[in-house]
C-alpha cells in the first residue's frame, strides 16, 4: 500500500506488531498525550524515561492510567537520555523519542561513542515527511535541522535515506530532486556541482532504487507547467516524491515555510543510528509528535 496520506501509516501499523517505543525525559504533557495517543491506536508500546512523579501528575491531569506504560525513574534528563539510550542497547526497545529535554543532551547521548547508538562511520540526518496542501502527495525531504552544509558523501548518505524512507512509505520507485538555483550545471556553485555527480551516479547504479535528478531548481521540481515552459525533460519535474537540500538554510526555511505559512502536517525521524530517533521541537503539536511516532514505528 503506498501512503499518501500521514494518517494512513496508522491503518498500516495495526495489521503490524507493535514497536517498543522510549521517550527519553518524557516529562511533559506534549509527549505523554502522543505516546499515548500511540499506545491507544495500537501502534506501539511505551516506555517513559522521567522523574517517575511528574509523570504520573501529568497523567492525572489528562485522566490518563499510567499503567498503560513502563515508567523508568530518572533523577535528571541527562540521566534519562542515557537510560533511554541503554534500553535499546538493551534490545528493551525498537526507537527512540526525545522528550522534554534539549536537543543536543538528547544527541549527545545517541552519539556517545562507547554507550550510544552510532556505528562507525555512520551518517546522521533528519529525514522529514511532509503534507503540504497544496501538493499533490507527499514530500519526503532532507536535511533541514543537522547537518549544515552536507558534503558530497554525506548528501549521497541522505539520498539513499529519502530513497529508503519512501519505499517504505510504499512508493516502489521515487523520484527525487537535487535542488539548486537552476536546472543549469554550474561548476562554481557546489550545489549544482553535487547535484550533478550524484545524478550520474544515480544514472550508473551506484545510487539505487530511485529515479535521481539535478540540479533543479525549486519550482522545476514541483511544477510541471515550469518544466514544461523551460524545456525540461525529466521524471522527477513536477511529480518528485523527495527532495534533497544542498544545505541547512535551505531545508530549515522550506520547513518553516511549510508549518507557519502553509499549515501543513509534517513528521519527522532522525536516521543513520542504529534505530530510528524520533527528534521533534519542543514547541511541535502533539499530532506532528504522534505522526512522528508512526513513522519511527515504520522505519524501525
Amino acid at each position: 500500500m503506498q501512503i499518501t496520506k500521514l494518517e494512513q501509516m496508522f491503518e498500516v501499523l495495526k495489521s503490524r506488531p507493535r514497536k517498543r517505543l522510549v521517550a527519553a525525559w518524557a516529562n511533559d504533557e506534549h509527549t505523554i498525550m502522543a505516546v499515548h495517543a500511540a499506545v491507544e491506536k495500537g501502534i506501539v508500546s511505551g516506555v517513559l524515561v522521567g522523574d517517575e512523579t511528574t509523570i504520573k501528575e501529568v497523567c492525572a491531569a489528562n485522566q490518563i492510567d499510567p499503567s498503560v506504560f513502563r515508567i523508568v525513574h530518572s533523577n535528571s534528563d541527562v540521566e534519562a537520555a542515557a537510560q533511554a539510550v541503554q534500553l535499546i542497547n538493551d534490545n528493551e526497545g525498537d526507537f527512540i523519542m526525545k522528550g522534554l529535554l534539549s536537543t543536543d543532551r538528547y544527541m549527545r547521548a545517541i552519539l556517545n561513542k562507547e554507550k550510544g547508538l552510532m556505528n562507525s562511520g555512520a551518517v546522521l540526518t533528519h529525514i522529514t515527511v511532509t503534507e503540504p496542501k497544496t501538493y499533490h502527495k507527499l514530500l519526503i525531504v532532507g536535511d533541514v535541522a543537522i547537518i549544515p552544509e552536507p558534503d558530497l558523501a554525506q548528501k549521497i548518505a541522505i539520498c539513499n535515506y529519502l530513497i529508503k524512507t519512501a519505499q517504505l512509505l510504499g512508493i516502489q520507485t521515487p523520484k527525487v530532486g537535487l535542488l539548486s538555483a537552476s536546472e543549469q550545471t554550474q561548476p562554481k556553485i557546489r550545489s549544482s556541482y553535487d547535484a550533478a555527480l550524484i545524478s550520474k551516479m544515480a544514472e550508473r547504479g551506484q545510487i539505487k532504487g530511485g529515479i535521481v535528478d539535478g540540479p533543479l531548481a525549486m519550482d522545476l521540481i514541483l511544477d510541471p507547467e515550469s518544466a514544461r515552459i523551460k524545456g525540461v525533460k525529466s521524471e522527477v519535474c513536477g511529480d518528485a516524491d523527495c527532495i534533497l537540500f544542498p544545505n541547512i538554510e535551505s531545508g530549515n526555511t522550506f520547513y518553516k515555510t511549510l508549518t507557519t505559512l502553509l499549515k501543513s502536517q509534517l513528521c519527522a525521524v532522525v536516521m543513520g543510528a542504529r534505530v530510528p530517533a524520533v527528534l521533534t521541537s519542543r514547541g511541535d503539536s502533539e499530532l506532528t509528535k504522534l505522526y512522528s511516532i508512526a513513522l519511527a514505528a515504520l522505519l524501525a
